[in-house]
């Protein structure tokens, strides 16, 4: 009886050692399908509604205008896309939208990724109240555009300095990495505003300026958004070389164009 009474208990240990192996089995199971449940909802909330995708090709947008010059526009609400206006704005000057909340809907052209084709634009008016301001009516031209590919093409130019102009001549497209600076130049009302790069050396000194004297839309667009910036990339047309004379007292290197700029 008492070897009997044995194995009845140890049958009775291993029954409950059983049920509460398959009840922490089932706890972890439930645990996991919870934290499973809780990331994909993270996930699909992580997705800025501002900028999904809706049909093919399109893309939703929403948000209040940082930036706008010229045909460019940008919304900090939708992360890695310039929206470019083509056309008209019954509003007025795209510029009147800075610091205004607008909606509408784009689409990106393959060949140009970080674009986004303006379609319609909102302005938001009052609660729940918006004002159509553009519908696209026409192609877009988007031919001061420079694509990640081509900018390959502009050669770094570093070292620079006045008394090295092999540095620079017989260069055509370049880009140079300092810092945008305005001067007043002239007497009375004959002052004019000159605009220089100016550059520097590791330690911070400057070794050299290159004039400006134009710069495309598009680089303005960017130059603006790329304000909070102290210095970044110029891509640049190489134009006159800076007479021997001027340049050894001023640093003033050679003049150019300004086509596009970045951090990158």
């Amino acid at each position: 009886m008492a070897l009997k009474r044995m194995f009845s208990t140890q049958k009775l240990n291993k029954q409950k050692k059983m049920s509460r192996i398959l009840l922490m089995a089932a706890l972890a199971s439930l645990i996991i399908w919870g934290g499973n449940l809780a990331c994909k909802k993270q996930t699909e909330e992580a997705v800025p509604e501002e900028a999904a995708p809706t049909k093919e090709g399109l893309v939703q947008f929403e948000g209040t205008v940082k930036t706008a010059l010229s045909k460019y526009m940008y919304i900090p609400a939708v992360p890695g896309f310039d929206i470019v206006v083509q056309g008209s704005l019954e509003s007025g000057d795209i510029q009147s939208l800075i610091g205004k909340e607008v909606r509408g809907e784009g689409e990106v052209a393959p060949e140009t990724p970080s674009l986004l084709i303006a379609n319609t634009i909102e302005v938001k008016e009052g609660e729940g109240q918006w004002r159509n301001v553009f519908t696209r009516s026409e192609d877009v031209v988007l031919d001061e555009y420079i694509s990640l590919s081509a900018r390959d093409e502009f050669i770094p130019l570093k070292d620079l300095s006045y008394d090295k102009k092999e540095g620079w001549e017989g260069k055509e497209k370049a880009r140079i990495y300092g810092k945008l600076e305005k001067k007043e130049v002239g007497q009375g009302e004959e002052k004019k505003e000159m605009f220089y790069i100016v550059l520097f050396d590791n330690k911070g000194k400057e070794t050299g300026r290159v004039i400006i004297d134009n710069f495309t839309d598009i680089a303005r667009y960017y130059i603006d958004k790329l304000r909070l910036f102290d210095k970044f990339w110029f891509y640049i047309n190489i134009k006159d070389t800076v007479d021997w004379k001027v340049r050894r007292k001023t640093k003033e290197l050679f003049r150019a164009d300004v086509l596009f700029a970045g951090l990158f």
